[in-house]
């Protein structure tokens, strides 16, 4: 969760207003310009390549070279929050590049992409190799050549010193830093080789973190009385996978790493793979455990070099992969701090509370409710 006092989060319920801040620049961020605001509409969304977008109005703003344009201006909005007796507290609400301007009878209407977007469109003129050199490195390197000047968060629990191998990027400098394929079909991504995931927060910060899960701390505790419409429960087995196997192979000729296993080892959950489904498959047969089911998923990547790294890559495979059958919609008391990732407790119902983890949580810029979509671990039995 973003930086946010107690007092205005305890008074979210009650805050008497909720001012935008905007602003443009056209330096990279070095001056920032205020814009009056019109209205807008905020997109924190985990599973989009790029994390935050938005929808907003300016008014009265500057057009052209020397003002608000698609090609060089920024753009960075601030959701306040004004509690009795105390100043307005700002919330950064996404740091942009311009997708689309539309000229307007009032000013402009803009279509907005996270910085991600500026790196997505920074693609390599030629296939370059990179490395061998630290994680670190290579990542700052590809994003540096991109984002001049702009600090990378490295998260506590990422392995920054891991050593990557040599390796090509054909063109999509995003990809390589957080994951995809390349041109081959190949895993790429030097976040996703260490566990981990990348983007773009909420001031515009390129960040990698541990891939969330549902053991993080809760960052809110959200009682019924701040959900202001009932929550909708859904199911899916899309996506779900409780066995991972994954492998390093740079496809050189040499010595591939694992494969490494890992599974959903907890006989009380739903999607319980059995106590050994790659050495003992039958076990769930001969034990009586006919509703076990494994659904089987594979990653391999020639960023990967050791067993730790690779044990590392199927546990957070394993934790992203769970958490998908049951998911919760709600609409809640507007808290522009929460993130995409955070992990929240729901009374769901009276006296009942849930973990949950948000994927998305858009909001429109002032106004009071906005919308969840979360996520928990596969129901128990």
């Amino acid at each position: 969760m973003l930086p946010i006092s107690g007092a205005a989060l305890g008074a979210l319920g009650q805050a008497t207003a909720r001012p935008v801040l905007a602003e443009w620049s056209n330096d990279g961020g070095q001056t920032w310009q205020p814009v009056a605001f019109g209205a807008g509409q905020i997109t924190p969304d985990r599973t989009a390549e790029v994390r935050y977008a938005a929808s907003v109005e300016l008014l009265d703003a500057p057009r052209g070279r020397h003002g608000i344009n698609s090609v060089t201006t920024e753009i960075r909005l601030f959701q306040g929050i004004r509690v009795p007796r105390r100043d307005v507290e700002w919330i950064p609400a996404g740091r942009y590049t311009v997708d689309r301007l539309k000229r307007t009878r009032l000013g402009v209407s803009l279509d907005l992409l996270g910085r991600e977007d500026i790196v997505r469109g920074a693609s390599l003129p030629i296939a370059r190799t990179i490395g061998p050199d630290t994680a670190q490195a290579c990542a700052e390197q590809l994003l540096g050549e991109a984002l001049p000047g702009s600090p990378i968060a490295w998260h506590d629990g990422v392995k920054t010193a891991t050593v990557m191998p040599a390796f090509v990027v054909d063109e999509d400098r995003w990809a390589a830093v957080s994951g995809g394929t390349d041109t081959s079909g190949t895993s790429t991504g030097i976040a996703a080789s260490l566990g981990a995931e990348a983007y773009c927060d909420a001031r515009g910060i390129p960040t990698v973190a541990p891939v969330p899960t549902l053991a993080d701390p809760v960052v809110w505790e959200i009682p019924r009385n701040l959900v202001t419409a009932e929550p909708s429960e859904e199911e899916t087995a899309e996506g779900v996978r409780n066995l991972w196997a994954v492998t390093g192979d740079a496809g050189s000729g040499d010595q591939a790493v694992g494969p490494v296993f890992r599974w959903d080892d907890d006989p009380e959950s739903i999607t319980y793979a059995g106590p050994d489904p790659v050495e003992d498959p039958l076990a769930p047969q001969r034990l009586g455990l006919p509703g076990v089911r494994v659904r089987t998923g594979r990653y391999t990547s020639p960023l990967i070099t050791g067993l730790d790294q690779a044990r590392d890559v199927a546990a957070a495979q394993l934790a992203d992969s769970l958490g998908v059958q049951a998911s919760l919609s709600f609409t809640a008391v507007c808290n522009p701090a929460l993130e995409p990732g955070d992990v929240v407790l729901v009374e769901v119902a009276d006296g009942v509370w849930e973990r949950h983890l948000i994927d998305s949580n858009p909001y429109t810029l002032g106004g009071v409710s906005m919308a969840c979509q979360t996520r928990t671990s596969t129901r128990r039995v």
